[in-house]
């Protein structure tokens, strides 16, 4: 059993090397068997196939993302009913960021990969998938705020433009060649940036 556990963790560790560098399409299931001295049985006896590979690097860290989205989210439009519409306060918004992003830079290559390197592999439109879920919240949040503060209904196009700038916004801080400690410091200007935008509107 553990020699079981330390070869599938060696071909999940040569994986990454080889996804890292080649990208999901270009990857060669035969080197990274060889690089991890492993047959290619060996391979199949653990994984389906290259992307059931990819997937055991990427699934868990994206689950938990979309869990912390869902989450942030559920509060925020119960939050959005009893608070002020102008003098937001960013702490919590700031806190919610810091702890997204230094999850994603825990995990800092599994998103490198979802990322950059997915194109060929069911995770290529992940980065579409966080914009769906903003859109769909935002719009929610949207319909709230214009009922509250008695103005016009924010069209889809420009809850769609807003969804993006957010989601964006986080995937340049991790595939950006900058340490976790710079991208700490920038998020609380980011987050700043886009509640002011977001409060501007109304």
């Amino acid at each position: 059993m553990k020699q079981e556990t330390q070869t599938r963790e060696k071909l999940q560790q040569t994986a990454k090397e080889e996804f890292m560098e080649k990208g999901y399409a270009a990857a060669s299931l035969r080197n990274i068997c060889r690089k991890a001295n492993v047959t290619t049985g060996a391979l199949y006896f653990f994984f389906k196939d290259k992307e059931d590979l990819f997937g055991s690097l990427v699934d868990e860290p994206l689950k938990k993302i979309y869990e912390f989205m869902k989450t942030h989210y559920e509060v925020e439009i119960k939050e959005i009913k009893t608070a002020a519409t102008k003098n937001h306060d960013y702490r919590e918004d700031s806190e919610a960021a810091v702890m997204a992003l230094n999850y994603m830079f825990e995990h800092h290559d599994e998103f490198v990969l979802l990322l950059t390197k997915s194109a060929g592999s069911r995770y290529e439109n992940c980065t579409d998938r966080f914009v769906e879920i903003s859109e769909a919240h935002y719009r929610v949040l949207a319909d709230e705020m214009s009922e509250r503060c008695q103005t016009e209904k924010i069209d889809d196009y420009t809850i769609h433009w807003i969804s993006h700038l957010q989601i964006l916004s986080f995937v340049q801080l991790i595939t950006h060649d900058i340490s976790k400690e710079e991208a700490l410091k920038h998020i609380h200007t980011i987050v700043k940036f886009l509640i002011n935008g977001w409060f501007g509107i109304y």
